[in-house]
């Protein structure tokens, strides 16, 4: 009830299967000024498709659908693990956070709060809330910095290495159809940049770098 955009617990039925799932539509979607292009759907969209190619399996399953209010982003619902304290597990060096972090680098994610973390009963962690993502101006947000200015450890080199000759292809096709072609291009750019450098990414000084509220 409290979320900006309008956001509905749902269920979806095939073959007998039933399953929760997070239903976006983009009629209840409220624009913004810095990101007028596209949808934010759309943008949740293309942040699983980035997480599935990345293997690191970062954002739950996440499609576009049409629903009982029209067109808009369906996710399956995680049941998190309640007594994980959220602001300690952001503070960690939990492998799922570092992956994380290098995948926000990509995705240009200007808002990785404390919430948006899911830790799953087995110990993973993966992450939601990607609707203000891939904007072709720099905006990293995040409370996962406890890796800046480090070195990329060489599965993350290897991943992004990976992850840009998918953009020339069937991935930058899929990322087409959701965004526009500067912020397609943009995210090329940030993955040569990644690549160049080797390293995790530092706070910027031109922009705030933890989201607010960062809970």
């Amino acid at each position: 009830m409290d979320a900006s955009n309008a956001t509905l617990y749902c269920a979806v039925t095939l073959d007998g299967v039933t399953a929760a799932v997070v239903y976006k539509p983009v009629r209840g979607e409220r624009p913004l000024w810095d990101f007028p292009d596209g949808t934010l759907a759309g943008r949740e969209v293309s942040a699983y498709l980035v997480s599935q190619a990345t293997g690191w399996d970062v954002v739950p399953p996440t499609v576009m659908r049409e629903g009982p209010f029209g067109p808009g982003m369906c996710q399956l619902w995680v049941d998190v693990d309640e007594s994980v304290d959220l602001a300690a597990l952001a503070r960690s060096d939990h492998p799922d956070l570092q992956r994380m972090a290098v995948f926000d680098a990509v995705v240009n994610n200007a808002d990785r709060k404390g919430g948006h973390l899911l830790p799953w009963p087995d110990g993973r962690v993966q992450g939601v809330d990607h609707g203000i993502c891939f904007s072709h101006e720099d905006k990293l947000r995040t409370l996962l910095w406890q890796w800046r200015g480090l070195p990329l450890p060489d599965e993350a080199v290897e991943v992004l290495s990976s992850v840009r000759a998918q953009l020339e292809g069937p991935l930058g096709e899929a990322l087409h159809e959701l965004l526009t072609r500067r912020e397609v291009h943009a995210t090329k750019a940030r993955v040569d940049r990644l690549l160049t450098s080797r390293r995790f990414p530092e706070p910027s000084p031109d922009w705030p770098a933890i989201p607010w509220p960062p809970f």
